[in-house]
C-alpha cells in the first residue's frame, strides 16, 4: 500500500466509471485511500455508482453539482494521504501507475507534482496513440511564459501531486470547467514548486464527443481563463514582456473567433450544431474579447483592426439572420391569416 489518495470525479459516467475504477483497483501497488466523487449525479446513476462501490469497496462522496474542479477539491479534502492521484471517469490507469508515479516523489518540501505521457483512445477505450504529451510542447515545466503561450498537457489523470503544493494554492479554481488543469499547474509553478516528467505512459486518456472540451463550458472557461491570465500579467515594457500581444492572442483569437463564425455563419455543420444555440452568448464572448484587445495599447492597430473586422462581420450576419428570421415569421402569420 502507498501514501497516495486516488480521487475520481463522477457526474452520470455510470458507461465509464466501471473501466476506471477497474484501473484502480488492478494497480501493482495500491492507493491508501480511493474515493469517488459523486457531483450532483442523476438519482439513477448516483445509485449505479453506489452499487458499484458496494460491489468493489471504494468510498463515495455524494455532493450537489459543482463541476469537476469543485468535485476534486472536495475529493481531497476528504482524504488525508499526502500525494494525490485524480483520474477522470472516462479514462484509465495502466497498471503500474501508482508505482511509476510514486517513484518520481522529490522527498523536499519543493516538490510539487510528477506527471507522465499518455496513450490516446476513443471513448471505448481502443488506442489511437501509444504516447502524446511530447508531441504537442516542452517538459519539464521550467518557463511560465512557455506555459502561457500553448496548452500545457500536463494532466491529472497521468499526475501525482503533493497535497502540501495543492493545499497551498487553493486547490483547482471551480469557476473552470476546461482550463482548470492549466490554471492550477500555472499557481502551483508561481508558487515556487517543482515538477518532474516521467518518459513513459501511464494513462490511457480517452477522447468522447460528450468531452468538456467539445461544449459551450470549454467557450466560457476559455474566456475566463484569458481574463484572469491578463490580469496576472498585464503587459510590462520595461521587461519587454506583452503577454496580451505576443502570447494570449496567438493562442486564443482564432478559437474565440472561430466558435463565433460556427455558431452564426455554420450553423449547419458539425461544429456549428453544438455551438448555435449559444449563438449570443459567443458574440458576447467575441464583442468582451475585442474590447479587451481595443484597450491594449501594445496591441499594433493592425491586430486591433483585423479582430474588429472579425467581429464586426459576424455580428452583422447574425442581425441579419435574426432580422431575416422576424420577416419570414411575419410573412408566415400574415399567410396564415389571409386563408383563414
Amino acid at each position: 500500500m502507498t501514501d497516495i489518495a486516488v480521487v475520481i470525479p463522477y457526474y452520470n459516467g455510470s458507461k465509464y466509471i466501471r473501466r476506471a475504477v477497474d484501473s484502480v483497483l488492478k494497480q501493482t501497488v495500491k492507493p491508501a485511500e480511493f474515493l469517488v466523487v459523486n457531483d450532483g449525479s442523476k438519482p439513477d446513476e448516483a445509485a449505479f455508482l453506489h452499487d458499484l462501490a458496494a460491489e468493489c469497496g471504494f468510498t463515495v462522496l455524494d455532493k450537489e453539482n459543482g463541476g469537476q474542479g469543485s468535485a476534486r477539491n472536495a475529493g481531497v479534502a476528504a482524504t488525508k494521504s499526502p500525494y494525490i492521484c485524480l483520474l477522470d471517469q472516462d479514462d484509465f490507469f495502466l497498471p503500474n501507475h501508482l508505482e511509476i508515479l510514486r517513484k518520481a516523489v522529490r522527498q523536499d518540501e519543493r516538490f510539487g507534482w510528477a506527471y507522465a505521457d499518455l496513450m490516446e483512445a476513443d471513448g471505448e477505450g481502443r488506442i489511437v496513440r501509444s504516447s502524446m504529451i511530447k508531441a504537442h510542447t516542452t517538459h519539464p515545466k521550467a518557463d511560465v511564459f512557455k506555459m502561457l503561450s500553448e496548452d500545457m498537457f500536463v494532466l491529472p489523470s497521468a499526475s501525482i501531486i503533493s497535497r502540501l503544493a495543492f493545499e497551498k494554492v487553493g486547490g483547482f479554481d471551480p469557476q473552470f470547467m476546461g482550463y482548470e488543469d492549466d490554471d492550477l499547474f500555472l499557481r502551483m509553478f508561481r508558487a515556487g514548486f517543482t515538477n518532474t516528467f516521467i518518459d513513459r505512459p501511464v494513462t490511457v486518456w480517452c477522447i468522447n464527443p460528450e468531452s468538456t472540451s467539445y461544449s459551450i463550458r470549454m467557450s466560457r472557461s476559455r474566456w475566463r481563463f484569458l481574463k484572469k491570465v491578463y490580469a496576472d500579467f498585464p503587459s510590462d515594457p520595461i521587461r519587454s514582456r506583452y503577454v496580451m500581444r505576443d502570447l494570449l492572442i496567438p493562442r486564443f483569437n482564432r478559437a474565440i473567433v472561430g466558435e463565433a463564425f460556427q455558431a452564426v455563419v455554420r450553423p449547419n455543420s458539425y461544429r456549428g450544431r453544438t455551438l448555435a444555440p449559444h449563438a449570443d452568448e459567443l458574440l458576447s464572448i467575441l464583442q468582451e474579447y475585442k474590447k479587451l484587445v481595443l484597450a491594449e495599447e501594445w496591441v499594433n492597430w493592425r491586430t486591433k483592426l483585423r479582430i474588429s473586422l472579425q467581429a464586426v462581420l459576424i455580428s452583422t450576419r447574425s442581425r441579419l439572420l435574426n432580422e431575416a428570421a422576424l420577416f419570414c415569421a411575419f410573412i408566415y402569420r400574415t399567410i396564415r391569416g389571409m386563408l383563414r
